[in-house]
């Protein structure tokens, strides 16, 4: 229960003489009371420059500073190496050499085996998935991705080809700046909100998209520059990471620590530029009083090691001081870490610097940016691009003539790189046979095809039988200490049978 604040004895007085005054001064007690609750809410000194603070939709904050900030964002990437390195991290830690389907069919294993074969020869050849023809389907998932934490938000376009190809489908990826985001306002079934137009319901039904990129210079002479057409939102996907709800379009991953960056790089260059002018100077040459005293002797302009030379009279030499750098380090660091955790990743994978890391150190920070990895896989790109190209491809093999029927797909992530195989290895095995991990799920971890190595194991065993080999590798032959396990004869088994029987 809230407690009110109480009266004191001029209220009191006040009641009795003006009591409608006296509730005035009762409400305002109780509302400064409310206001006082949360000291984050209050105001003074201490917040009256907070102006930033309003209660606007995710879109009425991000939409009038988001080109700004897209292109200070791809500045930074182009210029500032530690900008690079995170964009570079993060999109060769989630994507790496590409999230692998595979595909299942609980009908029909020729089915299985034939769509497989026809993803396979779709995804990996640039000239049949890509518009460009320049990358597979795992280099444009990195390319999707580099786009999504460099600008954002990314754009993939759906393009029907019917050039006599099995499947005839390729993707176009697309900057944001592709949206016209001019086109914003009331229409007469919904509206547009930075050019993805809505429903009344609030539902995405298309996206106006320029003909060519707004930003390319050499082409300005085409036709149909600054032209947008109108797309249907199936043929559209749009990736970004989703920070509010409502929030029409995503902001680049770098949005809290643009100014921290670009101040660094400045701070850096200064510090660079400064010992550069304090390294110009090995020392000074302090004349006396009168010009004409030292004019007799000859000074050396010079050091070399060893030199001993006797100053004229009135001359005299001052050694420049450098300016230290001491606290240099100390402030990097600290400033890198802020920059580190606007991103989402760690400072080692930012700066490769490991020289305050121990193993405890650097497996807990791993394992919280693997959290993150796993979020912006399968919250943001499995979802948003991976899933959605299936079901693209999937309608494509239908329009050349291959049924599809029941097939699934799965997708398997990357293999995660271990900081101590041996125990971890361990770890893992003790979980599958203690019954909480299952083999194909430790396998998937370990960015494996379950069901391709499964395959692979019983060729393998099959052939050693053949050759009647014993592997101390064969679990079926060998213990986990390396003993050889017996097999039990066919006559000690119906021995045993008839015993308990």
């Amino acid at each position: 229960m809230t407690k009110t604040p109480s009266q004191n004895a001029v209220d009191k007085l006040i009641g009795v003489v003006h009591p409608s005054e006296a509730l005035k001064r009762q409400k305002a007690r109780m509302a400064l009371h409310q206001l006082r609750r949360f000291d984050g809410a209050g105001g003074g000194r201490r917040t009256d420059g907070w102006t930033s603070a309003t209660s606007s939709s995710a879109d009425a904050v991000n939409g009038p500073d988001l080109a700004k900030m897209r292109d200070r964002s791809r500045d930074l990437t182009r210029n500032s190496p530690y900008a690079s390195r995170a964009v570079s991290t993060i999109c060769s830690n989630t994507v790496g050499t590409g999230i692998l389907p595979r595909i299942s069919s609980r009908r029909s294993k020729v089915r299985q085996s034939r769509i497989t074969d026809l993803f396979n020869e779709w995804a990996t050849d640039p000239s049949q998935i890509d518009w460009e023809s320049r990358n597979d389907f795992y280099g444009l998932q990195n390319l999707v991705l580099r786009t999504v934490v460099e600008s954002g938000e990314c754009l993939i376009r759906r393009r029907t080809v019917l050039d006599n190809e099995t499947i005839p489908l390729r993707l176009q990826i697309l900057e944001p700046d592709f949206l016209d985001t001019g086109r914003d306002g009331a229409i007469a079934t919904g509206h547009i909100k930075q050019g993805i137009e809505f429903n009344r319901e609030g539902q995405r039904v298309a996206y106006w998209v320029f003909e060519t990129h707004p930003g390319d210079s050499s082409i300005s002479s085409i036709s149909g520059l600054g032209k947008s057409n109108r797309i249907d939102a199936k043929e559209i996907l749009h990736v970004y990471r989703q920070e509010r709800p409502g929030a029409s379009r995503g902001i680049p991953w770098s949005h809290s620590v643009i100014i921290k960056l670009r101040d660094f790089e400045d701070y850096s260059d200064a510090q660079l530029l400064k010992q550069k002018i304090s390294a110009c100077f090995a020392g000074f040459v302090v004349e006396p009083e009168s010009p004409d005293a030292a004019l007799e002797g000859h000074l050396i302009e010079s050091l070399e090691p060893g030199l001993l030379e006797v100053l004229p009279p009135g001359k005299d030499i001052k050694f420049a001081n450098p300016p230290s750098t001491a606290e240099y380090e100390k402030f990097t660091r600290s400033i890198l870490l802020q920059i580190a955790s606007g991103y989402g990743i760690t400072y080692e994978s930012l700066t490769s610097d490991l020289s305050a890391t121990n193993f405890s150190s650097a497996r807990l920070g791993w394992l919280e940016f693997y959290r993150n990895i796993e979020t912006w896989r399968w919250q943001m790109l499995i979802p948003q691009f991976l899933t959605p190209t299936w079901k693209w491809f999937k309608n494509a093999a239908e329009i050349g003539g291959v049924p599809v029927g029941d097939v699934k797909i799965e997708w398997t992530p990357p293999r995660r790189e271990l900081i101590d195989p041996s125990t971890e290895i361990e770890a893992t095995i003790k979980q599958v046979r203690a019954g909480l991990l299952s083999l194909p799920k430790a396998l998937r971890q370990f960015g494996y095809d379950p069901e391709e190595i499964m395959a692979e194991i019983g060729e393998s065993n099959d052939r050693l039988d053949a050759l009647k080999l014993i592997l101390d590798s064969d679990p079926r032959q060998t213990a986990h200490n390396g003993a050889t396990q017996k097999a039990e004869s066919s006559e000690d088994s119906s021995t045993e049978e008839s015993q308990i029987n």
